[in-house]
């Protein structure tokens, strides 16, 4: 009796941590900044440089971005122009570091993460 409550409250612990861990936006700021220049580094092969001014420009926007869904409360259309315009803004700053071919990469990089998202949000479109 005392091994199958173990293996209960094992179970439940890790039921509740899988659940805390499968948040949308998992991490601070600085962390998702760091993971999404990692993922363009490999992508794009960037140079040092172009890594640290990526980063930046990713904080920024992680940073506004929290602070734009906390601000909107629950208006999440007026989250979701907000955040869609920063988006297109912070796109063309990375852009303007880039060489012609890291460019035309970054472009299939954000078409694979647009699909991917609509394929998470069961395709957006009215059945």
């Amino acid at each position: 009796m005392k091994k199958l409550l173990i293996i209960c409250g094992m179970l439940f612990s890790m039921v509740t941590f899988a659940h805390a861990q499968g948040g949308r936006m998992m991490g601070t700021p600085e962390e998702r900044a760091t993971k999404t220049t990692t993922q363009l580094t490999e992508k794009l092969a960037l140079t040092a440089d172009q890594q640290t001014k990526v980063k930046a420009i990713l904080l920024d926007q992680n940073t506004q971005a929290a602070k734009a869904r906390e601000e909107a409360g629950d208006d999440r259309k007026a989250s979701r122009e907000k955040m869609m315009k920063m988006m297109q803004e912070n796109n063309e700053k990375i852009k303007g570091l880039l060489t012609d071919d890291q460019k035309k990469a970054y472009a299939a990089y954000l078409d694979e993460r647009k699909a991917a998202m609509e394929k998470r949000m069961g395709g957006g479109g009215n059945n």
